[in-house]
């Protein structure tokens, strides 16, 4: 009777793969932060050129300027409106990526955790059997010597 288990690389395989495909979406989302941090220092920035330019605008400097010089202002805040309006879709957009890799790293995480315990129980597996015949073994050594002490 031939009942012994082999190891499967298999799913120390699968598990390794998983842990690739994990250490590969960590790096996405290390990328997508950095740009997430950036597009908000760009936001920030533009929004301060914003404030600064309404602030001028408003402030008693308007009656100095001539008519073209205020509406080239106006124009400019409205083409820096426009850019914030379109860092924040990028904002967003990265927001939702960074979600994205995040749900996915989750499931690579669930996935290599699976392998690693399927991994596990067969080397566990292996390793009963391995204990087994050596106790079988043991056993019939036990015996030997016990019928070759009461023969003599």
């Amino acid at each position: 009777m031939n009942s012994s288990i082999a190891i499967r690389p298999c799913w120390s395989l699968l598990a390794n793969k998983a842990e690739e495909k994990i250490n590969a979406l960590q790096a996405e989302i290390g990328q997508a932060r950095q740009r997430l941090e950036s597009l908000e220092r760009s936001r920030q920035r533009v929004q301060a050129m914003y404030d600064d330019y309404r602030l001028k605008l408003n402030n008693s400097q308007i009656e100095t300027q001539g008519m073209r010089e205020a509406m080239n202002q106006r124009q400019f805040m409205t083409q820096l409106l426009t850019l914030m309006q379109r860092v924040s879709t990028d904002i967003q957009h990265t927001q939702n990526l960074l979600d994205s890799y995040k749900e996915r790293l989750l499931e690579a995480e669930r996935e290599r955790i699976k392998m690693r315990t399927l991994a596990d129980q067969n080397a566990l597996a292996v390793q009963k059997n391995l204990n087994q015949k050596e106790q079988r073994h043991m056993d019939s050594l036990g015996v030997m010597q016990f019928n070759l002490k009461t023969e003599t």
